[in-house]
């Protein structure tokens, strides 16, 4: 693959730490792949020993699918390229008793996270829930604890004193009582192990002997840290990264980790990727001026090879209205003029999720085809929860938060007083829900009609585990919807068409498990156990894996437009209190509100999605709880270069003439064969 010199100099450095400091568009992802095949056949490392960290799973099956196309599968075999948290899951599998757990471990994702929280403030801090509202105060407790997680504190060691670190402890006992692990443990608990256990750290920093990181500015302490353990043999590893697209501290990044990266290794090589391949320069001017209102640890500038004369424009719109209407106009008159095009080629991004409504509508009217970046995942829908819990329990039947949504999924008459049986016994003996269904002195409190549902609820695991026992996991798949008579419960409570997309859903899940089983999704085969951890993390890390593929205007959040470009995109309510955002900004009552850089880099990484086209828009008016108000346009707009933009007030735009909209619909059916 052709690289330019910087890019070639970070693929030749292979002896030493080594940071590359790489801008948007820059071709990173090229530089790392490119690395990767360099060090296996041109310096002799095997594929076994070099790990690639990524944070989603979208970009690591990119590079290991480039690895392979380049290697071949013999030499890229063993190689391994993952998430942060896959492999924090790989390790915690192979070293559970080191870890302080037992074999067949279960994941907690958030809403099972959530759940657990949501009980213990129940039962034990109610206070709590006359301050704030249920879901406001599960929320900020479960983000707290998660906060707590990626700086690498244990309950423990948390010196805050409060309710807080006292729910941290009773949710960190429950999940070791159910044999659990949330998704942040999977990096924090490896990162503790590494940290304890000097024979493990060893074991994966001689096993690791070149480590990789993507979007190093996403990382957090507990990452950091499992970098440092990773390498502390060999200190052989690149990071690439750019500090000007941090943009999650909310969940716990660190950007000063790049400063505290050259401290920690004073050796370290340093390599700037400012050549950009997306953007015109016109659009690098925009970026190149507005983030240099920030502070640097590291100082860079893009520049590209595309001098295109097409400026980026900055449109004034009297409200949201017409701001929204404004959008509509230019998006259809950007795909009638850039035919061949696609309705995917354009991106309306946004601060706040509540912004897209207004744009569904407009679009709607003028009868163009849009995708919410962020709608519900395949994921979230019911059946596939239920099915993804059965999994679980079948793995690992002492999951109380699994075995308590589907213990009447199907129903089998146990109901609430049933299971208030079990769960306050359980409670009371501090062992799981399934131990006490088992327990006789707790199944001898209930009457015989709910002792068989019980039994009979036992005797159903205990088959399903049996098959799994019996290594029949393709067999378990695929049976499992009729042992569960899955059907036959959906069509008590839905429609016959209903019934049809669900049971569709659950084959879908039941192909994907199959396919993971049958070695589709890596070098091996799985077996159901490794199946159900695979997907499990899949649930997690992806999301909206399929909005790309809808021929349809992408509305989606700044935060979720990160890692994708488009050539048209409009970026809109750019005014103060939404871009930078409210909370972000000092004010008599947020005294403590001051993170305007990172809003500025939001901006950024927002204006480098464009490749062709970029248009900014602001309103001059807004509605806010109902009131009509004057606002101010954003800060930001007056920190871009005016010989880089074109500025039209309100009523210069154009709009969509009743012909234009004829036109349009007369083309568009023309184009369905209407």
């Amino acid at each position: 693959m052709l690289l330019n010199d910087a890019q070639q100099e970070a693929v030749n450095y292979t002896q030493g730490p080594c940071l590359v400091l790489a801008g948007a568009g820059s071709g990173k992802t090229r530089v790392i792949t490119a690395k990767i095949i360099k060090l296996i056949k041109d310096n002799g490392f095997l594929s076994e020993n070099i790990c690639a960290l990524t944070f989603t799973n979208k970009a690591a099956e990119e590079m290991k699918e480039r690895v392979r196309s380049e290697l071949g599968r013999e030499l890229s075999c063993g190689l391994s390229i993952s998430t942060f948290h896959s492999l924090g899951l790989e390790i915690l599998k192979k070293e559970y008793v080191a870890a302080g757990l037992t074999k067949n471990f279960s994941l907690f994702d958030e809403r099972d996270s959530e759940k657990v929280i949501r009980d213990i403030i129940k039962d034990d801090y109610p206070a709590l829930l006359e301050i704030k509202s249920e879901k406001k105060a599960v929320q900020d407790v479960f983000s707290v604890i998660c906060n707590w997680k990626s700086a690498l504190l244990s309950a423990d060691s948390v010196t805050d004193e409060g309710f807080n670190k006292d729910i941290y402890k009773i949710y960190s006992n429950y999940l070791t009582a159910c044999n659990a692990v949330d998704f942040e443990d999977l990096i924090f608990k490896t990162a503790l192990l590494f940290r304890e256990n000097e024979q493990i750290r060893n074991k994966y920093a001689e096993r690791f002997q070149y480590v990789l990181v993507d979007e190093y500015q996403d990382t957090n302490e507990t990452q950091y840290q499992l970098l440092k353990f990773l390498t502390s043999r060999n200190q052989n590893f690149t990071v690439v990264g750019d500090d000007d697209q941090s943009i999650y501290s909310w969940r716990g990044a660190r950007p000063e980790n790049l400063k505290i990266l050259s401290q920690d290794f004073p050796d370290l090589k340093l390599i700037k990727l400012e050549k950009n391949y997306r953007s015109t320069q016109h659009i690098l001017n925009c970026a190149n001026s507005l983030i240099s209102h920030n502070q640097h640890i590291f100082s860079k500038k893009l520049y590209t090879d595309n001098a295109s004369s097409i400026k980026v424009t900055v449109f004034e719109t009297k409200d949201e209205e017409a701001e929204a209407e404004m959008v509509s106009a230019l998006a259809i008159g950007y795909y009638m003029e850039n035919q061949p095009c696609k309705w995917n080629d354009i991106a309306v991004l946004y601060r706040s999720n509540s912004q897209s409504k207004l744009y569904e509508k407009k679009f709607a009217e003028h009868g163009v085809p849009c995708f919410v970046n962020g709608g519900t995942s395949f994921f979230n829908q019911s059946e596939i929860k239920d099915f993804l819990c059965w999994y679980r329990l079948i793995c690992n039947p002492y999951d109380d938060v699994a075995l308590l949504r589907v213990i009447n999924i199907p129903r089998r008459g146990i109901g609430h007083n049933t299971i208030k049986v079990l769960f306050d016994n359980a409670k009371q003996l501090d062992i799981s829900i399934y131990e006490c269904a088992l327990n006789q002195n707790v199944t001898k409190q209930l009457i015989p009609r709910q002792k068989q549902a019980v039994l009979d609820f036992v005797l159903l695991i205990t088959k399903l585990r049996q098959m799994l026992v019996s290594e029949k996991d393709l067999e378990l798949v695929s049976t499992l919807p009729d042992l569960l008579n899955y059907s036959t419960y959906l069509s008590t409570i839905m429609s016959k068409d209903a019934v049809k997309y669900r049971m569709a859903n659950v084959k879908e899940l039941s192909d994907m498990m199959s396919d993971c089983i049958n070695g589709k999704y890596s070098d091996e085969k799985l077996s159901f156990i490794e199946a159900v951890d695979k997907i499990g993390i899949r649930e997690m890390l992806t999301k909206n894996q399929n909005s790309e593929e809808n021929d349809a205007v992408q509305l989606m959040t700044l935060h979720a437009s990160k890692g994708l470009e488009f050539p048209k995109v409009f970026l809109v309510g750019m005014e103060e209190g939404s871009l930078p955002h409210k909370n972000s900004i000092p004010s008599q009552e947020n005294h403590f509100a001051d993170n305007i850089s990172e809003e500025r880099r939001l901006a950024y990484v927002g204006i480098t999605r464009a490749r062709q086209d970029l248009s900014l828009l602001y309103v001059k008016q807004r509605i806010r709880a109902g009131i009509v108000s004057g606002v101010e346009k954003s800060r930001f707009l007056k920190e871009l270069p005016d010989a880089s933009i074109m500025f039209f007030k309100e009523g210069e735009t154009p709009k969509l003439s009743r012909e234009q909209k004829i036109n349009f619909f007369e083309q568009a059916v023309k184009e369905l064969g209407g």
